[in-house]
């Protein structure tokens, strides 16, 4: 599979962009376990050409990470038409169109999802920022507004006319947010359909080894994206990686291992940051992560980590936690 000048192994998984997680720590670390593909968390447009410093901040990408998307969102055409401008300066490999994200603060504004109740706009916003720059653009989207409007069969033809490079499709539509099941078959119908030329990467409930391998051999994906199981779970692609392509799982992959890991996480984020806001940034990760399952009583050692402000305290939770592994470990 190609994006652009850009080639993939086959069956390749990518790490979605989500904010407040995708940082350039939680980035290289998932692409060290395997993610073909990473994005930063999501960039204002308007935030951005106004020079506004965590906005930019969100640009910085590194060589180890690549390829690396920089993800855009926005609702008026010059300003993700100068923001676009601006993101290319940096050197991403490609820029991704946000068209997706349902949060209120986002999708009520009428960016994100949002725009999937201005198709014009929508499309008007990507043909200009197509022709406003020299490296690939994607789009990533839903498959409509609400169950009563799933227009996505329709959309990514229009969107291919854009000329976009590639197109990303969460099974979902805004109005069910992140609830219920990732719809995977108008996904399908958009990859059968033998006049879509780009690839199509599918998103929505990838949370095993499993799942992945399902969604290319049943839904005939180019791609797959990986979301909120990445959470407390960057090994994850190393899982993915190796069930796709025939290997047993790593033995060397054990509870410790993965606290190694966790810690590390840690430790990038302190150091990347501050102590204070480096914890805060990864107690998410540690409270979502699947490896404290099966460890018994473990809700009053839950709340500890969600409670921990130094690092040494918080440390010091998870090494006592590894003298007590799981009886069982899933993940």
């Amino acid at each position: 599979m190609k994006i652009g000048n850009i080639t993939f192994e086959p069956m390749p998984v990518f790490l979605a962009p989500m904010e407040d997680v995708t940082d350039i720590g939680f980035r290289l670390l998932c692409k060290r376990f395997g993610a073909s593909m990473v994005y930063t968390e999501f960039v204002s447009a308007e935030a951005l050409i106004r020079s506004v410093k965590c906005s930019i901040d969100k640009l910085a990408i590194r060589d180890e990470e690549r390829p690396v998307g920089i993800q855009l969102y926005g609702r008026d055409v010059e300003a993700m038409v100068e923001a676009a401008k601006i993101v290319e300066q940096v050197h991403p490999d490609l820029i991704d169109l946000n068209f997706g994200c349902p949060v209120k603060k986002v999708a009520g504004k009428g960016a994100g999802a949002g725009m999937l109740r201005n198709i014009p706009l929508m499309l008007d916003i990507t043909r200009e920022v197509v022709k406003a720059v020299n490296v690939p653009v994607t789009v990533k989207t839903r498959l409509g507004w609400d169950a009563g409007s799933i227009i996505i069969g329709d959309l990514a033809e229009q969107l291919q006319d854009c000329g976009i490079s590639a197109l990303t499709i969460h099974g979902r539509t805004r109005s069910q947010m992140y609830t219920g099941t990732a719809d995977w078959e108008p996904i399908a119908e958009v990859k059968r359909n033998p006049r879509m030329r780009i690839p199509v990467i599918g998103n929505g409930d990838i949370t095993s080894p499993e799942e992945a391998k399902r969604a290319f051999e049943q839904y005939g994906v180019d791609a797959v994206m990986v979301g909120r199981a990445t959470f407390g779970r960057p090994w994850i692609f190393r899982e993915i990686r190796r069930f796709l392509d025939g290997l047993d799982p790593d033995p060397a992959m054990d509870f410790s291992w993965k606290l190694d890991v966790l810690e590390e996480q840690l430790r990038i984020n302190v150091e990347r940051i501050d102590e204070y806001r480096g914890i805060l940034h990864t107690r998410r990760h540690l409270a979502a992560s699947p490896i404290f399952k099966g460890i018994p009583n473990f809700r009053p050692t839950r709340i500890a980590i969600l409670r921990a402000e130094r690092m040494d305290e918080l440390m010091a939770i998870l090494e006592e936690l590894r003298k007590k592994p799981p009886i069982s470990i899933e993940n």
